[in-house]
């Protein structure tokens, strides 16, 4: 029975593909440099920074560059070096060169089939779908004084009671050092957001109304709700490149499995064999239908980070 389960390493070949830097078309072959009359090209050193450029970081373009072409002029040498040493004669040699073959061919057909199959079309109707999927979601932006005292919050909300400036208020005497200088500004926020005790206030003010006094355990608020509004979405150009991600993860799993599934791949070595006979029955026991499937959907892209700031 041929195995069709997802392994580590179809994840991990997949997640390396999508993590190497894009090979180019090679149309333009400009010659960079010659080394005793033999070129180097800028397809060569697009070729190089597919397999070292993740190695550079932040390196700045020209500097890159130069150290691509360093180590194309380095890489040159050694392999003529290695000629006239007769390196390139007998089979440890035609191991090398046909594995180097493969690992090519494997990151063409990547690069030319499986990202050539995902376009900004397929991740606009995967972003359309799961906006639709959105119920709708009231946040609110407001502005809070946060003091130690009870007493404190009383004096301070009886001078607003008279007219005076929330935001100065707040820049002069509240303690949460996050907002403080922005005269006290939360921004927008969502329910789930802050601490119950103010979030319970705050969302049964009226726009421009301000709260008495609120107890949590960092002490006293005073809250003006500036606005409240419906949620909308992050758009689709702020997490287009992350679907397409996730979408060509997909896609080479996917391949990986369809590809695996009709091939016949024999273990030979016995502790290998052992080994993935025993995942293999693992995954499979796990993918057993012993519970109802969930038909719950994707969770929806969403702009608010998981951990925000508590007031």
């Amino acid at each position: 029975m041929k195995r069709i389960f997802p392994t580590a390493f179809t994840v991990a070949f997949a997640v390396a593909l999508l993590g190497a830097p894009g090979m180019q078309a090679f149309a333009q072959d400009k010659v960079v440099a010659t080394i005793d009359g033999k070129p180097i090209t800028e397809g060569d050193l697009a070729v190089a920074e597919s397999e070292i450029g993740s190695d550079m970081g932040t390196m700045p373009g020209p500097q890159k560059r130069t150290s691509l072409l360093e180590f194309l002029i380095d890489n040159q040498l050694f392999a003529e070096a290695g000629e006239k040493a007769k390196l390139d004669q007998g089979p440890d040699f035609e191991t090398r060169l046909a594995y180097l073959k493969r690992r090519a061919l494997r990151e063409l057909y990547f690069e030319k089939v499986i990202k050539g199959s995902v376009s900004d079309a397929d991740a606009r109707k995967i972003y359309d779908d799961q906006v639709k999927l959105l119920k709708p979601e009231e946040e609110v932006s407001a502005r809070h004084i946060l003091v130690e005292t009870e007493e404190q919050a009383k004096e301070l909300k009886a001078k607003l009671d008279k007219g005076a400036d929330f935001a100065q208020l707040a820049k002069e005497n509240s303690k949460d050092p996050g907002s403080k200088d922005d005269g006290g500004n939360l921004g927008y926020f969502g329910h789930g957001q802050m601490v119950p005790q103010f979030e319970e206030v705050v969302f049964k003010l009226k726009k421009g109304e301000v709260s008495d006094p609120v107890k949590t355990q960092f002490g006293w608020h005073l809250v003006k709700l500036e606005d409240s509004r419906t949620k909308q979405p992050p758009a689709f150009e702020i997490v287009k490149d992350r679907i397409a991600q996730s979408l060509l993860l997909q896609k080479a799993q996917k391949t990986a499995m369809e590809l695996r599934a009709n091939a016949k791949i024999e273990i030979v070595d016995p502790e290998i064999k052992k080994s993935i006979d025993e995942r293999n029955a693992m995954i499979a026991k796990q993918a057993a239908p012993s519970a109802a499937p969930s038909t719950a959907p994707a969770a929806a892209p969403a702009d608010a980070p998981k951990d925000a700031p508590k007031p």
